[in-house]
């Protein structure tokens, strides 16, 4: 099958963005958790038309959500969803934010109470270039995916694509359909070692 390159028309978004939103459907009702600036709901809302909602924790993010008219609440993710009744959203999103949550068990099983469906996308920790970075140099790597130092990092819990499938084995988590990309261009040969991005569709089992 020919690889794919998503690419958007006019501003420039995040290359997961086309990919989420081919997973979302028109009009319906999403969550983004670790919304940041709610540049992910924007492109949601204007393409599909969704009500959207976000969570951050961040005062300068949170702020510029309110100013692009993002409907917005201000709380820590590792604090729970109980807030939320159970399938009150079509789909719930935590979008490149999985490896900076502490309680990752929680916060995914969460998104499925709150979501009938669910999006997680992480940096694959297994990518090629970082294996090189370890191997050679000894250290841990930093890159456009990962570009912070081992000692400034949120990031407290990568993984790798075969950890995170193994995790929704022994959660007993559907995969409705997974996607691992580099640099926009869809991969679908060694994943786990060719894949800088990895993207799932989960659901309940």
């Amino acid at each position: 099958m020919k690889n794919n390159v998503y690419i958007t028309n006019s501003t420039t978004y995040r290359q997961d963005f086309a990919i989420i939103a081919g997973w979302v459907g028109f009009g319906s009702k999403v969550l983004d958790l670790g919304c940041g600036d709610g540049e992910l709901l924007t492109y949601l809302r204007t393409s599909l038309e969704i009500k959207g909602y976000g969570v951050e924790k961040d005062d300068t993010n949170w702020l510029a959500c309110l100013q692009n008219g993002t409907n917005v609440i201000q709380m820590d993710l590792e604090d729970g969803l109980s807030g939320f009744e159970n399938q009150s959203f079509d789909t719930v999103v935590l979008s490149q934010t999985l490896q900076a949550m502490h309680n990752t068990e929680e916060i995914v099983k969460e998104m499925l109470r709150v979501g009938r469906e669910v999006i997680v996308t992480f940096p694959n920790f297994g990518y090629w270039r970082n294996r090189v970075q370890i191997a050679s140099g000894g250290h841990m790597p930093v890159s456009k995916d990962l570009p912070y130092q081992w000692y400034d990092t949120p990031n407290v819990h990568l993984c790798t694509i075969n950890d995170f499938d193994k995790f929704c084995n022994n959660y007993k988590i559907s995969v409705i359909e997974r996607k691992v990309i580099t640099d926009g261009i869809e991969v679908s040969f060694m994943p786990n070692l060719l894949g800088n991005l990895a993207m799932y569709r989960l659901k309940a089992s």
